[in-house]
This record gives structure tokens, C-alpha cells and sequence, in this order.
């Protein structure tokens, strides 16, 4: 298959199938449901519409997505969206983006424990930013922040970390002032990468006494205390990775580089490059060799095997809010931050976040129309005839 019309859900309409026969009993019925709606996005299967130019005639079928958050072709509208809803409360300071990574011994619990090892990186790493911004030998302010969850690596391979967006600055103990961050620079990795190992062990440790972690197959042993204690000895001693990037230039290009981020999936569209006799060849990069860029084959089987290990819970947040851009008092601590930046007043910062039409979205994200005729260029697309699920009532307009 061509790589210009390869796609995962490809991959899932050809082998998904065998694959449930093979392991289905492996499957979560989270998983379950991602294979479906994957291979059912955008067919026939979930309905959809027939327009019609209003001009020349032309016509044309679109049938629904699935708005899965695991599907590659439903992000985009997502992503557009929530971009949307963040563009008024940036601020205008320098923005750092802070990346946590745990090491192999706690990733290896993770993948066996995922919503009670996700959730502790979320509350390690902002404890983490929270403790060492507030102390005045650094910054001594209150910060905000969001962090975003990512469990792969460009192989696909299970590889938990956290993207965090922080404003370069902060509300100081009384209210009165913003604490700028020093310039190019937000707080000392080397302080940030050990306070975070402090703080996620003793999480995780309590999470074990506690029983919610649970062990299985090759992890077995670690149901032990001795064992698991053990088993995180080594994390005890290694440095733990947290990079601090560059700077952005400006708050301008804040929401264009963070939405690389929030709406990813284990992998896009893009990266695949064909699918033939049962192997999937994908492009990647790896990072230890410099970044060079490569193809990847492997058996259908383990591609799918390896994209559902990132098919996260159903209620699980992957993107979270902390300090004062978390959600309880998000506008009014916002409107500190402005009052205090002597921003001017911006009504869009003011006024109720109101959702664009998708068909708006989609020309600023574009800079195509949905609704102009492809054909004639002039003319405007218009439904008349809406396509339903299977044992559902058909509607018709009539034009007449």
C-alpha cells in the first residue's frame, strides 16, 4: 500500500481482526473499543452526509469521524479547539517548557500500574515546580503550569514522561508583584531532577503499602517488600532526567509549539510509510544517535500491540492544570497575573470562551474551506441528505 494512503486504521481494518482472535484476552475493553472506532472512523459505518454545490451541483459524501482520542485523524479538530480556549490566557512573559522522565525501573511498574503511576508523575513533577519556585533562593513566587502526558517513544515503545508548559514567573507571597524568572533561564535542572526522584519514591512506595500497585508475569516477584525495595534501588542512585528547553521568543509562539504536544497520539498518519505481506514500515527518529531519522519494520501484530499500549483509560486526564492555571482558580488568579504584568484589559481574555464552528477551525488550522465548492469555486456546499448508522431512520431534505 502506498505510503500517501497508508493510515493506522489500515493497519487495524487488515490485521486488527486477527489480532483480537490471538489476544483478545489481553485486550481492556478500552483497548477493545479504540480498535473499533479506529476502523470505523470516517466509513460508512458511522453515517454521515451528502452535499451539494448550490451553484454547479457538484456532489460529495463525508462520513463521520469517530472523535476517538486515540484515532489519528480526529485530533486535529481537538487540538484546534483546545487551542482555541487557551489563547486568552496567555500571558505576556517567556514561556519554558520542562520535560520529566522517570527511569527504566519505575517505567517497568508503570506499564504494569499505569492510571496509579501516571497519576504520581503528574503530582511528583508538579510538587517538583511548585516547591523549588516558591523558595527565594530560586524564585520565591507562586507559578502555574500544565502538563501533558506522553507514554511513547518515536518507536512506540513504552516510554512515560511529562511535558510541562510554564509561564517564566510568578505571583510573590503577597499578591502584590510579578517575580520574573531570571532571563533565558527558569530553575536549576540539576535541583528539579533530584527534589523529583525525593518526591516520586516515597509516592510510589506509599502506593505499594497501600496495595494499589498490582504485579504480574516477570514483575511477580516485586510483590514482595524486600523485592520491590530491591528492584528501586538502582532509581535511588541515578540521576533522573528532567530538560529544560530553550526560552520561547514570545507568548506568540507558545500555542503553536505546545499543540505538538497536546493532541499527539503514539503515532501520526504521516510516519507511516507502507503496509505489506503483515509488517508495517514507519519512519523515527532516535534521539541516542544524534537525532537521525530512519525507517522502522515491524509485524502487524506488534505494531498494533505496541500502539494500544498507549490507549490510556477511559476518565484518565492526560493534560492537567496546576498552581494558578489550575482549574478552580484559573480566571481569577489569571487576572491577577495580567493586573500585575500591566497587560491591557483584552476582552477576548474577559469574555466567555465561546467554541468556533468546526468549519472555522478548520480554515484557520488549514486555510481551506469546508463549505466553498471544490469544483466550480465559487459555490457553497450544502447538506441534503444525511447518511445514519445502520437501523437508523433516514433523512432526506427536500429541495423541491
Amino acid at each position: 500500500m502506498a505510503s500517501s494512503t497508508v493510515e493506522v486504521a489500515d493497519v487495524f481494518r487488515r490485521y486488527g481482526e486477527a489480532y483480537r482472535e490471538q489476544h483478545g484476552g489481553a485486550l481492556s475493553t478500552v483497548q477493545r473499543h479504540a480498535m473499533s472506532a479506529i476502523e470505523r472512523c470516517r466509513t460508512a459505518a458511522l453515517g454521515g452526509h451528502v452535499e451539494q454545490c448550490d451553484d454547479c451541483g457538484h456532489q460529495r459524501v463525508s462520513y463521520n469521524s469517530c472523535r476517538n482520542r486515540n484515532c489519528p485523524k480526529c485530533q486535529s479538530l481537538a487540538r484546534a479547539q483546545w487551542l482555541a480556549d487557551r489563547q486568552a490566557e496567555l500571558l505576556d512573559v517567556p514561556y519554558f517548557h520542562v520535560v520529566f522522565t522517570v527511569p527504566d525501573e519505575v517505567a517497568v511498574i508503570a506499564f504494569q500500574n499505569k492510571p496509579v503511576v501516571y497519576d504520581i508523575l503528574f503530582q511528583a513533577a508538579a510538587e517538583t515546580l511548585r516547591r523549588i519556585a516558591a523558595d527565594p533562593a530560586h524564585l520565591g513566587a507562586e507559578i502555574g503550569f500544565l502538563g501533558v502526558l506522553h507514554t511513547w517513544g518515536q518507536n512506540l515503545l513504552h516510554h512515560p514522561h511529562l511535558h510541562c508548559l510554564v509561564p517564566g514567573g510568578g505571583i510573590s507571597p503577597d499578591g502584590s508583584r510579578w517575580v520574573a524568572c531570571k532571563p533565558g533561564f527558569f530553575l536549576p535542572v540539576r535541583v528539579l531532577s533530584r527534589l523529583f526522584r525525593g518526591v516520586f519514591l516515597p509516592h510510589l512506595e506509599r502506593a505499594f503499602t497501600a496495595g494499589r500497585l498490582n504485579f504480574f508475569s516477570d514483575l511477580e516477584l516485586l510483590r514482595e517488600w524486600p523485592a520491590f525495595l530491591r528492584h528501586l534501588a538502582p532509581a535511588r542512585r541515578a540521576d533522573w532526567v528532567v530538560y529544560a528547553k530553550r526560552p520561547f521568543a514570545g507568548p506568540s509562539q507558545v500555542l503553536t509549539y505546545v499543540g505538538r504536544y497536546t493532541h499527539r497520539i503514539a503515532i501520526s498518519n504521516s510516519r507511516l510509510v507502507a503496509i505489506d505481506n503483515g509488517k508495517v514500515r514507519f519512519r523515527w527518529k532516535t534521539y541516542r544517535q544524534d537525532g537521525q531519522h530512519g525507517t522502522m519494520t515491524l509485524t502487524a501484530d506488534e505494531f498494533i500491540r505496541r500502539f494500544l499500549i498507549h490507549v490510556l483509560p477511559d476518565g484518565f486526564h492526560r493534560i492537567r492544570y496546576f498552581g494558578f492555571l489550575c482549574n478552580r482558580q484559573r480566571q481569577s488568579k489569571l487576572a491577577q497575573c495580567r493586573e500585575l504584568l500591566g497587560m491591557k484589559r483584552d476582552a477576548a481574555a474577559v469574555a466567555p470562551i465561546l467554541r468556533p464552528d468546526y468549519r472555522a477551525l478548520h480554515l484557520s488550522r488549514t486555510g481551506t474551506s469546508l463549505t466553498l465548492c471544490p469544483v466550480c469555486r465559487h459555490g457553497t456546499m450544502v447538506v441534503i441528505e444525511v447518511l445514519v448508522q445502520a437501523g437508523k431512520r433516514r433523512w432526506v431534505c427536500d429541495t423541491s
